[in-house]
């Protein structure tokens, strides 16, 4: 818009010049001389590149492919991927950040086909291709299409139908770990079915996914009603909504009831906690944001304790279930080297 604008100026500027109005002629000169010195644009076109650039003060305004990106000078010479600044084998950095100039500015800018390259003071060259700016700019991540999460109920869930995976397809091809993982992603909850009801296979199926994080609880757990225990979890008790291992200095999540004492806070942000937790619990005992799910052998339910609180209701008869925590890095990743953007 500002380049129209400039040309058009310009294009005053000469006929006033032609017609002898040489005062308003003048004015307008001057002006434009003030506005060049604040604002500097080149636009570049082509059949395959159209982009255009504006230099400020302190940063670099870029519009190219439907996208308008900022980009801080330091962060253009510290991301230089040239031989002496970056290791392309180790894809780690070689410049040492500290010795960057934080007034640094280029010294020009031109665009080789989709190259926008950078000369800098001290004559060093950082060439960057559009696309790769788009990819790595603040902007482009906001635009960036990742695994989507829903905030879901238990109406949304059931109206989706999400199906499950079977245990011997999920162990044999990459295309039903996939669909399991994405189903994780994108509801916090997944099942496989047709699982058959020992240890031994549940411990295989979690480690097709990841590694099996060890606990005080074990490797795998494995466990029926035990009062001896000293742990609700192995009662025949219901268990309020909550998320596991929050006593652990990286614990899964948040956990609404299975409390330490609350000794670090003065008596006035107690009473706040408290109301907060009234509404937040309030929230969560609501039916329709509850999903009940009876489970049977043979059936395997993983969840996302970051995202899904659980529970269950009091029982009767005698019950066993086995289980394990996994490493979230190592989901994530599972997920990634299949193609999903976790």
């Amino acid at each position: 818009m500002w380049c129209h604008k400039l040309l058009h100026l310009q294009s005053r500027l000469q006929n006033l010049m032609k017609r002898g109005d040489i005062g308003q002629a003048l004015h307008l000169s001057n002006f434009k001389s003030l506005f060049s010195l604040s604002i500097h644009w080149c636009h570049t076109s082509s059949k395959s590149v159209n982009c255009t650039w504006l230099q400020h003060e302190d940063h670099l305004e870029l519009q190219y492919a439907n996208a308008v990106m900022r980009f801080d000078y330091v962060w253009l010479r510290d991301h230089c991927r040239s031989a002496s600044c970056y290791n392309s084998k180790t894809h780690q950095r070689s410049l040492d950040t500290a010795s960057v100039d934080l007034c640094i500015k280029p010294k020009t800018i031109r665009l080789n086909e989709s190259t926008l390259i950078f000369t800098w003071p001290d004559g060093h060259v950082t060439r960057y291709d559009l696309d790769w700016l788009v990819k790595n700019s603040y902007e482009g991540q906001k635009l960036k299409v990742i695994q989507p999460r829903i905030l879901w109920n238990a109406e949304l869930y059931q109206q989706a139908q999400v199906p499950s995976v079977d245990f011997q397809s999920f162990l044999e091809t990459n295309d039903e770990l996939k669909k399991f993982l994405q189903n994780l992603l994108l509801y916090g909850i997944a099942f496989v079915e047709n699982v058959p009801p020992t240890q031994e296979h549940t411990e295989k199926l979690a480690e097709r996914i990841s590694l099996i994080r060890e606990t005080i609880y074990g490797r795998m757990w494995y466990f029926t009603s035990d009062f001896s225990r000293g742990d609700t979890a192995y009662t025949k008790l219901a268990l309020d909504r909550h998320t596991d291992t929050t006593y652990f200095q990286e614990p899964c999540g948040y956990n609404n009831y299975d409390r330490a004492v609350i000794n670090t806070v003065p008596y006035d942000v107690v009473h706040r906690w408290y109301t907060a937790h009234r509404t937040l619990t309030t929230e969560l005992r609501r039916p329709e944001n509850e999903l009940w799910v009876k489970l049977k052998p043979g059936k395997v339910l993983f969840i996302d304790n970051w995202r899904i609180l659980h529970g269950r209701e009091s029982f009767t008869g005698y019950r066993q279930l086995c289980g394990c925590y996994l490493t979230r890095d190592d989901v994530l990743n599972t997920a990634r080297l299949l193609g999903l953007h976790a």
